[in-house]
């Protein structure tokens, strides 16, 4: 089995950087992005099995990352989106845009990296 690869487009440097850490001392391989424009090149370098989106990058909308690489036939296996709004419109919007599940923060960072195999194993 080959080791899974995660992006993880955080623009808080803490957050990516601790979920960098978490992933990587529990057998993934992780990139990080903080842009929309970043996470699309991060993709397209070196494609993710998992993208953990942060919705709100910055100023810039995170939902637009799966729409570029949508538009690429270029999406992620399992995409996931990170909010800090536990919202319904919200939840049903990422849903729309193609994610598998939306992670409310602060997220459970322990549980992350069993949530992840179980969402590659799921397929």
């Amino acid at each position: 089995m080959t080791t899974p690869h995660v992006l993880v487009v955080e623009d808080s440097a803490l957050m990516a950087g601790a979920m960098r850490v978490l992933l990587e001392e529990t057998g993934h391989r992780v990139t990080t992005a903080e842009t929309v424009a970043g996470a699309v090149s991060a993709a397209r370098a070196d494609p993710p099995d998992v993208i953990l989106l942060d919705v709100t990058l910055g100023g810039e909308d995170g939902m637009e990352v799966l729409d570029r690489l949508a538009r690429e036939h270029a999406l992620p296996r399992v995409s996931v989106a990170i909010t800090g709004h536990d919202d319904r419109a919200v939840h049903r919007r990422c849903r729309d845009a193609g994610c598998r599940d939306v992670l409310v923060k602060p997220i459970a960072a322990m549980e992350l990296p069993k949530q992840i195999r179980t969402w590659l194993a799921e397929g």
